[in-house]
């Protein structure tokens, strides 16, 4: 988890190690000291466009191993985020999800704070706060926000990317209905 990147307070939660002990580990594997500040507590960060997709990509790759690898808690998590980093990385990506903001997303999930959502046009599963209304959603990918886009890096490539592999783990036919085809029907 240390060489993830997690924060001390993600490692006191999840070992029976003292924080003397941690921080000396922390130390040796890392070569710096820990960082300091509080963890992620909103569930709004996970929300906006860009954190939205690469959440939906790790937290579906999450339940994933869940269900079919019988994976559990922290092992499922490692996984799931290494999986994460590697797909960030064959897709020349940036990675946007910290290992501690994916441990704090699981939590967020498993205290029905957040939930996945399928999106009405493309069937894929997207984070969303748990209490809002979800009827006819539509994800961020379909119906892509004015603003999404303008960064330095071709986002919308880099978000079609990160999707893509959630669709073919479930095994979700990406194509859209060809709307002329149905009206003339």
């Amino acid at each position: 988890m240390i060489r993830l990147g997690a924060r001390l307070a993600v490692l006191e939660a999840e070992t029976d190690l003292s924080r003397e002990r941690l921080i000396k580990l922390y130390k040796e594997i890392a070569g710096k000291s820990p960082s300091k500040g509080m963890l992620p507590y909103s569930t709004d960060w996970f929300m906006s466009w860009r954190p939205n997709i690469h959440s939906s990509l790790f937290i579906d790759t999450y339940n994933y191993l869940e269900l079919h690898a019988g994976l559990q808690g922290i092992e499922a998590t490692v996984k799931a985020y290494q999986l994460y980093l590697e797909h960030v990385k064959i897709q020349g990506l940036e990675r946007v999800l910290s290992f501690t903001r994916a441990w704090s997303l699981v939590r967020f999930v498993k205290a029905n704070m957040i939930t996945m959502v399928p999106c009405t046009q493309c069937s894929g599963s997207f984070v969303v706060h748990a209490m809002d209304l979800h009827s006819g959603y539509v994800c961020g990918m379909c119906d892509m926000p004015s603003r999404a886009g303008h960064t330095t890096k071709p986002v919308s490539a880099e978000s079609a990317a990160c999707i893509e592999l959630s669709f073919i783990a479930r095994g979700v036919n990406r194509e859209k209905p060809r709307t002329k085809e149905l009206v003339a029907a």
